[in-house]
């Protein structure tokens, strides 16, 4: 019972690593003794984050920069992480995009960009992993996938998303796909619906540019919890499910958004 939310010498791998969900995520698995990889598009962001990482929580957190939307980098990117890791304990599939644009004006390229990311990328990601986290499963101690959805996923949006709504939804209903093939093999499949979150993405659509420094009190006034997330909200939720605590949890969608979801 001592260790019941224990992470410790996991290794783990958060892809949108470099910013945002993603990098909340990343500390929180480094501060309680994980070994992190990090992925991202951009390799001067990632390699910066990660010392950022290990500079203030300790432990050791690699950067492995990747287009994670296309099978071949994909594929690619799987046969890295095979050479430098025996096994893969945990895989939180985070990364993520979107688009914005008016429902006449919406182009085709904001439908594959969000599609491919937010879905095909963690499909194929998933699968050209399962080798590694084969061999970190057991029945005592299952492997663990966690794909990061959202509430967009759950209600309808707020902003004029019309591609990544549905990617979410898609992406929380493959988690239950994932998890009925899965978890016999002592791998356990679920997915995390963040609500409103400081991030970079989030300022985008409410007038913030990518700034997250920005005030955040209207979005803190609607929600029964009366603030945005928090790095260790986010984590916690990861935290839990990747440990002892959360072996018996499977196929689930998890809300962390302060209750917005349903008090709206």
């Amino acid at each position: 019972m001592k260790n019941l939310f224990s992470v410790e010498g996991k290794v783990v791998l958060v892809t949108g690593g470099s910013r945002g969900i993603g990098e909340m995520i990343a500390a929180g698995f480094l501060a309680n003794g994980a070994k992190v990889y990090i992925s991202s598009r951009k390799a001067d962001v990632c390699n910066a984050t990660a010392e950022r990482l290990m500079k203030e929580y300790g432990g050791e957190c690699i950067s492995m920069p990747a287009n994670l939307a296309e099978v071949g980098p994909i594929t690619e990117f799987a046969a890295d992480l095979a050479s430098r890791e025996e096994k893969l304990d945990v895989l939180i599939n985070n990364a993520g995009v979107s688009w914005g644009a008016s429902l006449d004006d919406f182009p085709e390229a904001g439908w594959d960009k969000v599609m491919d990311t937010n879905v095909k990328g963690v499909f194929f990601l998933t699968q050209k992993l399962l080798p590694l986290l084969r061999k970190a499963a057991s029945a005592e101690n299952p492997a663990r996938v966690i794909n990061i959805g959202s509430i967009d996923g759950l209600q309808t949006p707020a902003f004029e998303t019309f591609s990544y709504g549905p990617s979410k939804a898609a992406v929380h209903h493959l988690t239950r796909v994932l998890a009925a093939h899965l978890t016999k093999q002592h791998i356990i499949c679920n997915a995390i619906a963040p609500g409103p979150f400081p991030t970079w993405m989030l300022s985008t659509g409410v007038g913030g540019g990518g700034n997250t420094d920005i005030d955040w009190s209207s979005i803190s006034k609607t929600n029964p919890r009366g603030r945005v997330g928090t790095p260790e909200d986010i984590a916690g939720l990861a935290i839990f499910l990747s440990s002892r605590a959360g072996a018996y949890t499977v196929g689930e969608v998890i809300t962390c958004d302060g209750g917005v979801t349903y008090a709206s």
